[in-house]
């Protein structure tokens, strides 16, 4: 089979960390042959793991797209407002395009780029990576056998996971929505596409409620400082006193955290950047303005409805669900990797525990990557599970979920498309 050649833009922790990787596990593959990021280290440290020529790092995107076509594929990992630009170029150069969730902060952005996709008739896979996990593949499986009969209801929680909100959404990048995204769009727009590919049809009505309750300056304890390192006067007693959170946790996941913190990641280099870094403050005294919880109701085309639930207030991550359906039900955890399936009929319950990784979106992250080479080789003549069109409905649901928290209304998917289709 071909080995097929990628460019990346931004080397972070997703692009440089999460998918490139698998081009040095899979060297027949895929094989990186430039980079463009604006952090130095980032950008030397990318092209030294894959053999990346001088002349092909970039320290941004602009002077990358502006020169010839360099590969048959690119990845898109920049912040979510620097999507849309190189998307628009890399489809006009010929590109294949790997983009990381959310398309992009604005619907509209969102529905032109679909257009885009199917204007050049490329690859556009967005990497709503749970799809390509073993626990929803295997949910999907079920629904799709029928062995619950007909799909009538879901319940689906996110458990974003008290440290992981405080590190992601609260001290980072996707704190404030002006800058990055809103909540339900940063962090569930994953989970707006999975529960629409396994109802399998369109939603028709929206409703939403949720607020920043926790994370604020009201919620601060006496005397804490703006810094962690400033003497804080309840640093043992707080769960989300910085070191404590990146020096003294050490399972994977506190691995990959050092990572985002500070290019050094010994315990002196991540101290030093919790000094008077983003990632040392006191998680009350942020510029954070995204919601710490929310819950987004959902009716489908099919007669589906859903109750989803987000919050920052759990000890466990991953997610939960219950699938009801006509003639049993599925209740699923991500984190224990463990679906129970019952039959109302036999009043038997089947447990399928899955053996799987949880590092990497438990699979996930490998498996798009996976499926993205094999739909380059195809030149986009193959068909994947995340292309750009079926991922312009899963995002506008966040959208419209967003619309109706701000307004305190129903919003009618139909209207709602039609109003962004006509907006100049």
């Amino acid at each position: 089979m071909k080995k097929i050649t990628a460019v990346l833009i931004g080397a972070g922790q997703r692009g440089g960390g999460a998918y490139a990787p698998y081009a040095l596990q899979h060297p027949d593959d895929i094989q990186f042959v430039a980079v463009a990021d604006i952090d130095p280290e980032r950008r030397e440290r990318f092209q030294k793991d894959h053999g990346v020529l001088n002349e092909n790092c970039y320290s941004n995107w602009e002077d990358l797209l502006a020169g010839p076509k360099l590969a048959d594929a690119i990845l898109i990992c920049t912040q979510d407002k620097l999507h849309y630009e190189p998307a628009l170029k890399a489809l006009e150069k010929g590109y294949h395009v790997l983009m990381e969730k959310p398309m992009s902060p604005d619907p509209r952005e969102c529905i032109v780029m679909g257009e885009y996709a199917e204007k050049y008739n490329r690859v556009f896979s967005i990497c709503h990576v749970l799809r390509y996990t073993d626990f929803f593949s295997t949910i999907k499986q079920i629904i799709t056998e029928g062995k619950i009969g007909k799909l009538v209801s879901i319940q689906h929680t996110e458990n974003v996971e008290h440290r992981h909100q405080a590190h992601s959404f609260v001290r980072g990048n996707w704190s404030d929505s002006e800058v990055s995204s809103p909540m339900i769009l940063a962090k569930s727009c994953h989970d707006m596409d999975i529960l629409q590919w396994l109802v399998d049809a369109d939603c028709t009505k929206v409703s939403s409620f949720g607020s920043l309750t926790h994370f604020r300056k009201e919620s601060a304890p006496e005397g804490a400082p703006k810094y962690c390192l400033d003497g804080c006067p309840v640093q043992d007693s707080c769960p989300y006193y910085a070191p404590k959170m990146y020096i003294e946790r050490d399972d994977w996941v506190g691995e990959v955290l050092r990572t985002v913190v500070s290019n050094d990641t010994s315990d002196e280099g991540v101290l030093r950047a919790l000094k008077n870094g983003p990632y040392g403050r006191c998680v009350y005294h942020c510029d954070n303005n995204v919601v710490d919880h929310q819950v987004v109701n959902m009716e489908f085309a099919n007669e589906v409805t859903v109750a989803f639930t987000m919050s920052a207030f759990t000890y466990e991550g991953g997610r939960s669900v219950k699938l009801m359906g006509t003639h049993g039900q599925i209740r699923g955890d991500m984190e224990k990797n463990v679906i129970e399936v019952t039959s109302f009929v036999t009043r038997e319950t089947e447990t399928i525990t899955l053996d799987t990784d949880l590092a990497g979106h438990g699979g996930g992250d490998t498996g798009i990557m996976r499926d993205f080479v094999r739909l380059v080789r195809s030149d986009g003549k193959e068909e994947g599970l995340t292309g750009a069109g079926v991922s312009v409905k899963s995002h506008l649901i966040a959208f419209a979920a967003e619309k109706s928290r701000l307004e305190s209304r129903v919003i009618l998917m139909v209207e709602y498309i039609n109003e962004l289709k006509n907006r100049k």
